[in-house]
């Protein structure tokens, strides 16, 4: 028999220690997204489940929660991505014509953990650009999702780069039917080998040739080298090769302590990926702390199909690998019912300062609070003093 406190499983409380932290990372991610012109949004938790899923491929269908709406009759989901939402509110609410910088900060939920030991109910953070589709608007969202990362003290990290028209340059031409491409895009992701081998046995040599080299191709500037030496010279294939050498050289000026490689099977993730992608990890992260790229079709659903750009992360997640802290210096007062104190309470609380005050019989316990100084009664007059 469960306990009626017990919590469903990788679903937990963020207790105040944590919950001060995350916070705190919360209002750095959001002032960096604010200084590289960013507006911020808060779509809701629930929509109907055709808008949530709509383009968005099965991998992100699995991941939601479904129920149904007892006004309308309809199946509503939770959201686990907030990128079609924005989406929406692009092409929707908004709809201008030129440039768009969106934010977000708030929970998703997932119906199964991503990784062993990870939460259902990640704390989503992301910044997208809409509206340009050089890759100045690539390279912008990459250093963003980098200065964030730097914000929150994360050390060590890791650029990998990818581009989701590798495999479709390299399964252009076939027959609709000639391979299961959610298969193959699942065995590239995980980089299984066998699983490649065996889902491109049919193919022509050439394509066949190719992509079982793609789980290979994983590291340096060699990887780029490798892959225009063994890949087919094809226009998205190019493309692709070319646009990734070009971020990855701005990338290295721009961070150059920034290790930048190339991972040409990666397609990890949701299925609206169409250009370069990337991910970020930290050293001694088992998963990407980042995910990223560009999705130009993702508000095509929504009768808007317009360039689209971005990154979304999990603070929680983040939190666990930098040096935010969050704790604020506070004062201490003693609790009385003197009008004098009572007002230079308000004052100091007013002025922006965190006064906590002893409440009877709690004198000697302690908080998440660092009480530095303490307000005293000095000749008849309550001052502030280093404790």
């Amino acid at each position: 028999m469960s306990s009626a406190w017990l919590l469903p499983e990788h679903i937990a409380d963020v207790l105040p220690h944590e919950a001060r932290r995350i916070e705190e990372l919360r209002r750095i991610l959001l002032d960096a997204a604010r200084a590289h012109g960013c507006e911020l949004v808060m779509p809701p938790m629930l929509e109907h489940l055709e808008s949530l899923l709509s383009g968005t491929g099965r991998a992100l269908d699995l991941r939601t929660f479904k129920l149904v709406d007892q006004l309308s009759g309809r199946t509503l989901g939770v959201r686990a991505d907030t990128t079609p939402q924005v989406a929406r509110i692009d092409a929707h609410l908004l709809n201008r014509a030129g440039l768009t910088r969106l934010c977000y900060c708030g929970p998703v939920l997932h119906t199964l953990p991503a990784a062993p030991g990870s939460t259902r109910e990640p704390l989503q953070f992301g910044a997208e650009i809409y509206g340009h589709a050089g890759l100045e608007a690539d390279l912008e969202v990459q250093e963003l999702a980098i200065e964030c990362l730097q914000r929150a003290g994360v050390p060590g990290l890791v650029m990998d780069l990818a581009d989701a028209r590798l495999l479709a340059g390299l399964l252009d031409g076939l027959p609709p039917k000639a391979i299961d491409a959610e298969a193959l895009e699942a065995a590239l992701a995980a980089k299984d080998q066998a699983a490649v081998d065996a889902l491109t046995a049919a193919l022509p040599a050439d394509c066949r040739d190719a992509l079982r080299l793609l789980p290979a191709l994983y590291g340096g500037d060699e990887v780029l080298a490798l892959a225009r030496e063994r890949l087919p010279a094809r226009p998205l294939v190019t493309a692709a090769l070319d646009d990734l050498q070009w971020l990855a050289s701005h990338l290295r000026r721009a961070y150059p302590e920034l290790r930048v490689g190339f991972d040409l099977a990666d397609l990890a993730g949701y299925d609206y990926y169409s250009g370069s992608r990337f991910a970020v990890y930290a050293a001694g992260s088992a998963g990407a702390l980042v995910r990223g790229g560009r999705y130009d079709d993702v508000g095509a659903i929504f009768g808007r199909s317009r360039p689209a750009v971005g990154f979304s992360l999990d603070l929680k997640t983040v939190v666990g690998h930098g040096h935010v802290d969050g704790r604020r210096a506070a004062i201490l007062a003693p609790w009385g019912e003197d009008p004098a104190l009572r007002a230079a309470i308000r004052r100091l609380r007013d002025s922006g300062e965190s006064v906590v005050c002893l409440l009877p019989g709690h004198e000697h316990e302690a908080d998440e609070f660092e009480c530095d100084r303490e307000l005293v009664d000095v000749l008849g007059q309550w001052v502030v003093r280093a404790r």
